[in-house]
């Protein structure tokens, strides 16, 4: 049996901890109007690679203390830094930093019959919080993105990822120093404590988004408990459809991406449906190949008729979101069973379909709702820096304001401005 240890005491912090941090956010929000976030980001990038053994060893303590515990090894993976991720991140923020400026466009402009001429500008929120679970990579897009957008970012990760986190924000504001800019528009809650993440829920009026990132119980903590704006991301509980129609060649290499290349992510597939016509052929190569990837099968009657040996599939599989080598597999009639266990069991976070059929793709595409839909890619590519947004704050579920990869357009909001020749209003 792996070693154990308990779980860390949350570090108690001193009342108005949390409010000092964000009265020194709202103040550094307004110095970045006028800042060179582009170059400030260039220097942060410099910064992540120049930090790198200091990084990685703060990450190295954080990955050694979770293997401890026995934490599977798909989420200790979400955890892990390395040198060639670390430059992934680097390279993100400078693709941030050569993104358009999202602030003072004016998409919509128009004359009104008084004369009045009125522009709806973009502007930024002020203050960004975020909460979030495991991936370190995320202290640094959620900052990065905050920052390209004009907003001071309060940043609050999971107690598996503090040394890591620490090292990063530390990173991160020393460059800010660098740059002339304030050192508080990236900042820290450091602390295990969760009562900290409740009053930073209830921060109305101190902070003017908050963003959480993580598993179901974290955002249905954030969702219920919040009184300040949300966006919500959502779990990916993600399927790939095999349909009668397809390259089973083409969808084998898809399942096997989608699965394996990262299972502990939210866009990899947790549930494969298969038309029953191309079943018995498909599932005889790619359950091999999955199996010799690792990957524990749970299967409806059918599709374990084919493959002997699977593990029973039911509700509690076909709605779970595994992040581990872990895999639903269930045999369709049709196109039209496949939407109805999309529809039962989706998060409405990613869903494909393999088909050489047009009229079954654009269907699949028509009537499942998600915010992404593929069509013969794998859904490992719902991610912003994939779409070109640079990085991302998360992928939203949900339908109000953004939905998606939350990019730098998705976290701008906007102001009318109105000029005039002393119209008044009769």
């Amino acid at each position: 049996m792996p070693a154990t240890r308990s779980a860390p005491v949350p570090a108690r912090r001193p009342a108005g901890y949390l409010d000092a941090i964000l009265t020194k956010a709202r103040a550094a929000s307004r110095a970045l109007l006028t800042a060179d976030r582009p170059g400030a980001l260039a220097l942060i990038a410099e910064g992540l690679l120049s930090d790198a053994p200091a990084i990685l060893a703060a990450n190295a303590a954080d990955v050694a203390a979770e293997q401890a515990r026995g934490t599977s090894a798909a989420l200790v993976d979400r955890l892990r830094l390395s040198p060639e991720r670390l430059a992934a991140i680097s390279r993100a923020v400078l693709q941030v930093a050569d993104l358009p400026d999202p602030l003072g466009t004016a998409p919509t402009a128009w004359e009104l019959p008084n004369g009045l001429r009125v522009r709806r500008v973009s502007v930024p929120f002020g203050v960004i919080g975020m909460v979030y679970e495991s991936r370190p990579n995320v202290t640094v897009d959620a900052a990065a993105l905050a920052l390209k957008a004009g907003s001071a970012a309060v940043l609050r990760g999971s107690s598996n990822a503090l040394a890591s986190n620490r090292a990063l924000v530390a990173c991160m504001r020393a460059a800010l120093g660098r740059a002339g800019l304030p050192e508080d528009a990236v900042q820290l809650i450091d602390s295990a404590d969760r009562e900290l993440v409740t009053e930073l829920l209830r921060a109305r009026g101190k902070v003017d988004l908050v963003i959480p990132r993580g598993g179901a119980g974290l955002i249905r903590h954030v969702v219920d408990t919040a009184s300040v704006p949300v966006i919500e991301t959502g779990v990916g509980n993600c399927h790939l459809y095999v349909d009668v129609a397809a390259d089973l060649a083409m969808a084998g290499r898809l399942v096997m991406n989608a699965k394996v290349q990262r299972p502990g992510v939210c866009n990899a597939i947790e549930t494969l449906l298969v038309h029953e016509r191309v079943a018995t052929d498909f599932l005889s190569r790619s359950a091999a190949d999955l199996r010799a990837a690792g990957v524990r099968l749970y299967g409806c009657p059918r599709a374990r008729a084919v493959v002997p040996g699977m593990e029973v599939a039911g509700d509690t599989e076909w709605g779970k979101e595994f992040l581990d080598l872990e895999l639903a597999v269930r045999v369709v009639t049709d196109l039209d069973e496949a939407l109805e266990h999309i529809a039962a069991f989706g998060t409405q976070h990613t869903e494909a379909i393999v088909t050489r059929d047009a009229a079954a793709a654009e269907r699949f595409r028509r009537e499942v709702d998600a915010a992404v839909v593929m069509v013969n890619a794998s859904t490992r590519f719902t991610d912003g820096f994939e779409f070109g947004f640079g990085a991302e704050i998360g992928i939203s579920t949900q339908k109000l304001h953004a939905r998606g990869p939350l990019g730098l357009e998705q976290i701008v909001t906007y102001k009318y401005l109105v000029d005039g020749d002393g119209q008044v209003r009769g």
